[in-house]
């Protein structure tokens, strides 16, 4: 029974980080594309312009979030069996 609630701990603890991982992201996305794209502050209403850059901002953000993320697991695999084939040297 306390094993089954130190891995809900620790489930709970790995949803909370993901979700201020994507709340760092969605800010960091928002303030970069907001800072670029926003030009006009004496109109309630977006311009054509401002609205396609924040959507070519927010996509490109996206797909390089997405591609360092892409890397970061190749290197964890390579790492990983590299890791895995010193043990076996050493062992």
């Amino acid at each position: 029974m306390t094993s089954e609630i130190v891995d809900a701990a620790k489930i709970e603890a790995e949803q909370i980080k993901s979700f201020r991982d994507f709340l760092f992201s969605y800010n960091k996305l928002s303030e970069l594309c907001f800072v670029d794209c926003v030009w006009d502050f004496t109109s309630r209403t977006i311009r054509d312009q401002e609205n396609s850059c924040a959507v070519n901002c927010a996509e490109k953000f996206l797909k390089a979030n997405q591609r360092i993320s892409q890397r970061f697991q190749e290197f964890q695999v390579i790492s990983n069996e590299n890791a895995l084939a010193m043990a076996k040297k050493a062992g």
